[in-house]
């Protein structure tokens, strides 16, 4: 029986919450009760986001701009079930998958809105651009995000909105957690 190699390092708590969630809701479709006690550092609620990559592609990403739940613990449970099941540009992770899985969180600062480009910067902020009721949304230091521009046209073209029609912007940051690979 062969067995996995052991980590050098442990992830941060929220990055093996989401793995353990994911992993609970494929394997035995049940959602993963939180933990408790929740440490001080993730009782308040925010907005979150799950993304999954397999072999460095992007296999799913589910996020809540706002909390939905009481605690970052709950909101990042809840969008990782979400990024690996819900996500309407992949099929649904199965079991065979799990191990191939990288795993990054993002918990979000409330946005503000910004009078334009000149307030943005795609590798401290992330976007959200709204017009007539559309809405899309990019996280930042996205790889190949290198301007505001560019940043702006691609959660433009997520919510199937014209850049030119100048649509209304706001901007948030992010705290950013993510699996460190092992060494080869």
């Amino acid at each position: 029986m062969s067995e996995e190699p052991a980590r050098s390092h442990r992830p941060h708590p929220l990055v093996e919450l989401a793995r353990r969630a994911v992993e609970e809701f494929v394997r035995h479709g049940r959602v993963l009760a939180v933990p408790g006690p929740i440490p001080a550092d993730f009782q308040a609620p925010a907005g979150a986001f799950v993304t999954l990559k397999k072999r460095g592609e992007l296999r799913g990403c589910i996020g809540t701009l706002a909390p939905t739940c009481p605690n970052q613990c709950q909101e990042v449970v809840q969008n990782a079930i979400s990024a690996c099941c819900r996500d309407p540009r992949f099929p649904p992770v199965q079991a065979g998958e799990l191990g191939h899985l990288q795993y990054q969180v993002y918990i979000l600062g409330p946005s503000e809105p910004v009078g334009g480009l000149a307030d943005l910067d795609p590798q401290r902020y992330g976007v959200i651009v709204h017009k007539s009721g559309r809405r899309g949304v990019l996280l930042p230091a996205l790889e190949g995000i290198e301007t505001a521009e560019v940043q702006v046209a691609i959660a433009c073209r997520k919510a199937g909105i014209d850049p030119a029609d100048h649509p209304e912007l706001e901007r948030f940051e992010v705290l950013t957690f993510q699996e460190v690979p092992d060494e080869p």
